[in-house]
């Protein structure tokens, strides 16, 4: 097994959705067979915007793309995509997080490996780039991210250093990391009744849910999550309240949800 790179934009005349299949020509089969069963880490080249290394996902196994001679499809394994808290820029201090893209004086090499859309990535790498887009304390960082007057508290105990991938493929940490990217998304604000309340200490009154529950297969990406009060939230949950196809229409169990709950607690209009 070898752990990857791939190269993502959103406009790529690829069939890609980073959760779920990642869509490459047959130059690139050698290098993702190999992968099949690892991690690889998705990057946003240059001229397609500036994220750098923005998720982490596993390759599950790899298909013919149907239809289409020379195009495969890697599948990702369900529930392993995990965009990053803080996306990872491409270079560090003028140099690259990639041992084959550096050249000998520690410059960022130009062309050929950089414009590959599939290429290994050594262990430690991957590990660097990881550590620097999803930190081992984010539980930690978390919990304190709203205390009022950590200066009084007393000195923190140590973060235990957990192995990247026992960290990745943890549901508390994940559920952490899906949390903190949904609600920054919604600006801190439910998507169903619209409102954005915070809490004395500035602490936001919004959870993050699965659309797809994760024990269905669901992925935690932020295409997959909605900001949502805690009422709505345990409403969406049981299936009285519900997002249409188009992904933006409320749609309401009329015969469960009295309608004087539906005028207090949706937006007018019944739009996310």
């Amino acid at each position: 097994m070898a752990k990857l790179v791939l190269l993502h934009k959103a406009d790529s005349i690829y069939d890609d959705e980073p959760d779920s299949v990642y869509d490459f020509p047959r130059v690139y089969l050698k290098a993702a067979q190999d992968a099949v069963g690892d991690w690889v880490v998705y990057y946003e080249p240059v001229k397609a915007g500036p994220r750098g290394y923005f998720a982490v996902a596993k390759l599950e196994r790899i298909i013919e793309r149907p239809g289409t001679e020379g195009r495969y499809l890697a599948l990702i394994a369900p529930g392993s995509y995990l965009p990053f808290d803080t996306e990872v820029p491409r270079l560090l201090n003028g140099r690259p997080l990639e041992q084959a893209l550096t050249a000998p004086d520690g410059s960022a090499r130009r062309g050929g490996l950089v414009q590959q859309a599939v290429r290994h990535l050594p262990d430690a790498d991957f590990a660097r780039i990881v550590d620097m887009g999803l930190p081992e304390d984010l539980e930690h960082q978390e919990a304190r991210r709203y205390t009022i007057h950590p200066e009084t508290l007393a000195e923190d105990a140590a973060v235990f250093q957990r192995p990247v991938i026992e960290r990745l493929s943890r549901r508390p940490y994940r559920d952490v990391a899906f949390r903190r990217k949904v609600r920054e998304a919604y600006g801190y604000r439910c998507a169903l009744s619209g409102l954005q309340l915070r809490n004395g200490g500035g602490r936001p009154e919004v959870q993050a849910a699965h659309i797809r529950p994760v024990e269905k297969q669901g992925s935690d990406s932020v295409r997959n999550g909605l900001a949502l009060s805690g009422t709505l939230h345990w409403m969406f949950d049981r299936g009285l309240i519900s997002v249409a196809e188009d992904g933006e229409t409320i749609l309401v169990s009329r015969n469960k949800v009295p309608g004087e709950v539906v005028d207090r607690l949706l937006r007018p209009g019944g739009k996310l």
